[in-house]
């Protein structure tokens, strides 16, 4: 058998070579440049309660699940309260959502547990609940505990995500004040972890509260910032989604959910692409 010129072995290596540092190459850049779509909804489900009086967490459940959400931010939760029938509405939406579910608790209501929760569908690294500022409550002015609860979960490259579902408070100005800076506080200012803040701010667009936030969040919300309360005939934007860094992600879609019945806020809607580095 004939055996092939040194100079033919000598051009092939370099070519099996080069197409090697080529697929080299080709794959950090894919590594690189990976994002991961993610679906997230805010929702504050009035503990329940559907503008018909109606407790019905089966009805919210299918609000939900339409989104198709990886990420659920939800306020005014009910665990065990005797006003919604002592059913524990975390673990309920859970079940009916097929989704992991962590529960943050503000506040002790009627023989139960009041508060925030997150339902998702990645993988859950770490929780932690934050208290945050408020004005005692005094007879003449009924005001509650407010606070955040934080999910880390884990990207399709391993990469640690944190959201954040919180509730300002809705009848003291300088309350949701001292709130956003306490939110810049704690998740801005030492770490540079991506992050997906969710929740009811009762405050509109233009408000302090709101400003404050933006000072170190991007707003995904629409252009024409649309209303969500009250979910029959909205007036005011007050619910959101925002998120940091901006330069990790880009908004898809972003929209608010046109659905009056099943609470008396209408859930926000956004599509997010994650790109992890």
């Amino acid at each position: 058998m004939q055996k092939p010129p040194k100079r033919n072995l000598m051009l092939l290596s370099t070519a099996c070579f080069g197409m090697l540092v080529l697929t080299l190459l080709a794959s950090q850049s894919s590594a690189a440049e990976q994002t991961q779509t993610l679906r997230v909804l805010c929702y504050n489900i009035h503990y329940g309660q559907g503008t018909d009086g109606k407790y019905d967490v089966a009805r919210l459940a299918k609000v939900i699940k339409q989104t198709k959400p990886d990420l659920v931010a939800l306020q005014e939760v009910d665990v065990g309260v005797k006003r919604s029938g002592r059913v524990h509405e975390a673990q309920r939406l859970a079940e009916l959502t097929g989704l992991a579910v962590r529960f943050g608790p503000t506040q002790h209501y009627e023989g139960g547990l009041f508060g925030n929760a997150v339902l998702t569908r990645l993988p859950i690294l770490d929780v932690m609940i934050q208290p945050l500022p408020y004005t005692e409550s005094t007879p003449q002015l009924v005001t509650y505990p407010r606070g955040a609860i934080i999910v880390t979960v884990r990207g399709q490259n391993g990469k640690p995500l944190r959201f954040i579902s919180t509730h300002f408070q809705h009848n003291l100005p300088k309350d949701r004040i001292e709130e956003a800076k306490a939110i810049n506080r704690h998740f801005t200012l030492d770490s540079d972890i991506p992050t997906i803040l969710a929740g009811d701010m009762n405050a509109t667009p233009d408000a302090e509260p709101i400003q404050i936030l933006l000072k170190q969040w991007t707003n995904a919300i629409d252009e024409a910032a649309t209303p969500t309360a009250p979910s029959t005939k909205p007036r005011s934007r007050i619910d959101y989604i925002f998120y940091r860094p901006a330069a990790d992600f880009e908004v898809i879609e972003t929209k608010v959910i046109d659905e009056p019945l099943a609470s008396d806020h209408r859930p926000v809607f956004a599509i997010l692409k994650w790109k992890q580095k």
